[in-house]
């Protein structure tokens, strides 16, 4: 199946849209000149993610046009595997392996900045819904611009640098060292006192030092204020990533409750 994006330049459809499946989020976004149209959609927990799409596809005005291109990103647990032992054709067997599910179609997303490649899965039925609606859609892991961002990010200064990302009942813990990932992995949590526990728990697996060192937190976390008390407790340098500060108050920063890694899709360009 071609995945690949059209890019012929003589296609004068409008361009990108850009839709994002979370564990019980859907959202669907475009740009319009220099504007950010981002329209989250309500779901009906009654049916599968399938099913609201089609129902999504029936009833809002914003999937009607004929995009010329169509990402979908999905947020989905990712089995990380370094560049030079990945085989595309071992991929699904080895994700099966990690992960259980039926009925998936087992997808990657190359990080050619990270010499990795984060392979993960979708229901087969929702990618039927989504070939049937557009023809070919390239997709991709929602957190895969974090990871670039915060990459290029842990550049700045002489310390280490260690990564929580919050989104869907998630964090994502994930630090670098030069152009490879230190440490990658993902946690459910649902409050400050066991977002805490896991971020030290890594700070103190990575040998990482507490005056010394940084924590930065992004996303949307209910307790992120609490999390941001308890952890200066530990360690001297913590701070929570603001996106309207980071990417000097950019409109689509002001757009309420959009994830962090749709901002930094736009804003990078990826």
């Amino acid at each position: 199946m071609d995945m690949t994006e059209n890019t012929q330049t003589t296609d004068q459809r409008p361009q990108r849209l850009v839709i994002r499946i979370g564990c019980d989020t859907l959202s669907f976004s475009t740009t319009k000149g220099t504007e950010v149209i981002y329209q989250p959609y309500s779901l009906n927990s009654s049916i599968s993610m399938a099913a609201n799409l089609r129902e999504a596809l029936r009833t809002e005005t914003l999937l009607a046009e004929n995009y010329s291109r169509v990402l979908v990103m999905v947020d989905v647990p990712v089995l990380m595997v370094p560049m030079q032992l990945f085989d595309e054709g071992e991929q699904e067997a080895l994700y099966r392996h990690t992960f259980s599910g039926e009925a998936q179609l087992v997808l990657n997303t190359v990080l050619p900045a990270l010499n990795a490649v984060a392979v993960y899965a979708i229901q087969k039925d929702l990618n039927t819904v989504l070939t049937d609606a557009f023809g070919n859609v390239r997709y991709s892991t929602a957190i895969a611009p974090v990871w670039n961002h915060l990459h290029e990010r842990s550049y700045t200064g002489p310390r280490q640098k260690l990564y929580g990302y919050f989104h869907d009942h998630r964090m994502e813990v994930f630090s670098f060292t030069q152009n490879r990932f230190k440490f990658c992995n993902s946690y459910e949590v649902d409050a400050a006192s066991n977002a805490l526990y896991f971020l030290l728990a890594v700070w103190k697996v990575l040998g990482m030092d507490a005056t010394h060192d940084e924590l930065h937190l992004a996303g949307e976390f209910s307790e992120s204020e609490q999390l941001l008390s308890d952890a200066q407790q530990f360690l001297k340098r913590v701070f929570f990533i603001h996106p309207s500060g980071e990417f000097n108050r950019a409109p689509i920063t002001q757009i309420p409750h959009i994830p962090y890694d749709l901002v930094t899709l736009y804003i990078k360009g990826r």
